[in-house]
């Protein structure tokens, strides 16, 4: 018996990703949920994320395990541990897989997946139908608020529905709004993870809501280490308005996504975010926009489809 992990892995339009295997794989040109094979000594969430990394170049938050599943192919038998994961990585870099796709939740069954990867597509569709509706939060002011309560609903948050209306309750709540950002540099991966997508849906609805935090969240950016908040604050000021910073902000903002452009370490989200953010400044700084032309010619050569595709984009806007 073959212990294999899995990652259900959900995009922030609760979209699942599924991948195709190859004409000479085990199973040619059938659909599974990625993963590998557990290494010695290895934890089954450090596996998880290591093969996803490995073989798809997306960084994933585990969210909850399901249920084994053992499956006897006749020539290998495995025992496929599966993870409910999120992510903000719209864009894999294929390494092993020959497509890719996502696929929402009521598609899912229509999936031509290996046999394993059937039961726990049905296990997955099973628990987001059996979970209960959020309870409303009372929030009246910002005594009222109880930070255990707020996390347990980040905690419960399981897809586009429940984010959507956690970003209602912080627009209208401005305390759950300062909460959010203080999860969002949380040692919890997860809870940071939860905090600042919500975040971004909030932002989304009412731009507004943000701009007094603006000068903070920029600060903060060298020193944050939790990558999935990295990007969901760099999401947020990609769409904000750079006019309105003070020019030690906007200096400050230049230099940092710079410094992310250029680095070999940034994730594919940080750079494409970091593009249009440097964009949107040499509308106020004409001068930057020689260096910007060069940072972006100099990532064209990196094979991600997502870069490249970003990469034109903006230069299309630099010769206009």
């Amino acid at each position: 018996m073959i212990d294999v992990t899995c990652a259900v892995i959900r995009n922030e339009e609760n979209e699942i990703l599924v991948v195709q295997r190859g004409e000479k794989s085990d199973h040619p040109y059938k659909w599974e949920f990625p993963g590998g094979k557990l290494m010695t000594g290895e934890s089954e969430e450090e596996c998880v994320i290591r093969e996803v990394r490995e073989e798809l170049s997306m960084d994933i938050i585990i969210c909850r395990k399901l249920q084994d599943v053992g499956y006897d192919y006749g020539h290998k038998k495995i025992n496929l541990i599966p993870f409910i994961c999120d992510t903000l990585d719209e864009l894999p870099f294929l390494s092993e897989h020959i497509a890719y796709k996502w696929v929402t939740p009521g598609n899912l069954m229509e999936t031509d997946f290996s046999e394993a990867d059937v039961f726990v597509a049905r296990q997955y569709l099973n628990v987001i139908c059996s979970r209960k509706q959020n309870e409303t939060l009372q929030h009246n002011d910002a005594g009222q608020i109880d930070e255990a309560e707020i996390r347990e609903m980040v905690d419960r948050i399981m897809g586009m529905k429940e984010a959507e209306w956690a970003a209602s309750s912080v627009i209208e709540n401005p305390a759950l709004l300062k909460k959010f950002i203080e999860f969002s540099y949380s040692d919890d991966k997860k809870l940071a993870f939860h905090a600042s997508w919500i975040l971004t849906k909030a932002c989304d609805k009412s731009p507004e809501i943000i701009y007094p935090f603006v000068p903070q969240i920029i600060e903060s950016l060298s020193s944050l280490e939790n990558e999935s908040s990295l990007r969901s604050f760099l999401r947020i000021l990609s769409l904000s308005d750079p006019s309105r910073l003070s020019p030690k902000h906007q200096g400050l903002l230049a230099d940092i996504c710079f410094r992310l452009l250029n680095s070999g370490f940034s994730a594919i989200a940080v750079k494409a975010y970091s593009m249009e953010i440097l964009y949107r400044l040499t509308l106020i700084y004409p001068e930057l926009a020689t260096e910007l032309a060069l940072s972006v010619r100099g990532l064209m050569d990196l094979g991600s489809a997502g870069i490249v595709s970003k990469a034109k984009t903006i230069l299309k806007k630099l010769n206009k």
